[in-house]
């Protein structure tokens, strides 16, 4: 007999997320056997329908449930889409093969036989339909064998076993390693670690300056970027390495709404894919900086300051009461601080003292000083 294909491996691992789909496609069948209107229950993905679980720190999502059914003349249309990128899931899993969003979409687009209406007009109509596949049988998209564009790199003292393939991440070059989509245990394996910890950074240009001084190497840590706010594919991996390698994630991102935000997403999920988090976020994740209290803390000259518009300005204050954030006096210091300055900051603006400023001292200085850690 031939050696299984990972891609073969990768279809029996995820016989969860196969059984699930055929699960609510009986349920479909039963009913019309039944003589009821078929329908399937999906999960309202918003706001009203999420919240805060202290005991967990995830953001959650509730359980109010919209019916879509095939009878209901305004929802005929998303049902038999909904049917339509299910059975191409299936498809995917059962073949041990993977796709795109925008593959899937092409998969189930077609024209209607006898008629002139197409199943999809656009991408915008397909993707909202994986989401809700997603939520009505709780897995992860990867799961289903769909993946979205890589964003984001690594490098540090790990091995990793991807697709069959041995990759020490020290050894990369000066790419790193092109973190995927699908970061599942049935297609990422860890055979050995000597990192200490994670130092996760906003963008690709920060993340270059670590690892071209091999900050690394000297600290013994895994250095990532999430190209901004990090995709499903960075979180999730982020995630299995805090779990099952034990590393504490600190992160060091931009003095401005955007990367408490970024955090927020990274601690404790976020609210369009709160029914995620619980696979997702980390919420022992702590950030390192950069805060509004370093312009002075570290001697920055007025060239580094990025004024706060209106924008800005009013994200503070959202942000500021999200629940997470509101109970936590560090965090309403640090917010009121930057709104005080009236400026925010790069991360990028640590160079301007001095190129291996930010590697070399300011990074090494946040990591022993605990009292500066925002959690």
């Amino acid at each position: 007999m031939s050696k299984p294909t990972p891609n073969q491996r990768r279809g029996r691992a995820n016989g969860s997320a196969a059984a699930r789909l055929e699960a609510m496609a009986r349920n479909i069948v039963d009913m019309a056997q039944r003589k009821q209107d078929p329908a399937i229950g999906i999960p309202i993905r918003a706001l009203s329908n999420v919240a805060f679980n202290e005991k967990t720190r995830h953001v959650e999502m509730g359980d109010a449930k919209q019916s879509r059914s095939l009878f209901n003349y305004g929802q005929a249309k998303r049902f038999m889409q909904s049917m339509l990128v299910a059975s191409k899931c299936k498809e995917l899993i059962d073949r041990g093969k993977t796709a795109s969003i925008r593959q899937i979409y092409y998969l189930a687009k077609h024209t209607i036989k006898g008629t002139s209406e197409k199943t999809f007009d656009d991408q915008a109509e397909s993707d909202p339909i994986i989401e809700d596949i997603e939520v009505a049988i709780d897995s992860l998209r990867e799961e289903l064998h769909v993946f979205a564009s890589n964003r984001g790199n690594l490098a540090g003292p790990v091995t990793l076993v991807d697709a069959g393939n041995t990759l020490d991440c020290t050894a990369m070059g000066s790419a790193g390693y092109a973190v995927p989509s699908i970061c599942e245990p049935d297609v990422i394996q860890f055979k050995k670690c000597r990192a200490k910890f994670i130092l996760h950074v906003e963008k690709d240009t920060v993340w270059r300056r670590f690892h071209e001084d091999r900050f690394w190497d000297k600290h013994q840590c895994i250095v990532s970027h999430g190209g901004g706010q990090p995709a499903r594919g960075m979180r999730r991996l982020l995630r299995r390495m805090h779990d099952e390698l034990k590393l504490p994630v600190f992160v060091l991102l931009d003095n401005d709404p955007w990367g408490y935000y970024i955090y927020s997403v990274i601690k404790h999920g976020s609210i369009n894919l709160a029914y995620e988090s619980r696979r997702m976020a980390i919420p022992d994740a702590v950030f390192l900086g950069v805060s509004a209290f370093d312009y002075e803390r570290c001697g920055m000259s007025d060239d580094v300051k990025i004024e706060l518009d209106p924008a800005d300005i009013k994200r503070c204050k959202q942000i500021a009461e999200y629940p997470w954030f509101a109970e936590k006096k560090p965090w309403q210091k640090e917010i009121k601080k930057l709104l005080a300055n009236g400026f925010k900051m790069e991360v990028e603006a640590m160079i301007s003292k001095d190129l291996e400023y930010l590697t070399g001292e300011y990074v090494p200085m946040k990591l022993k000083d605990r009292k500066q850690w925002l959690d």
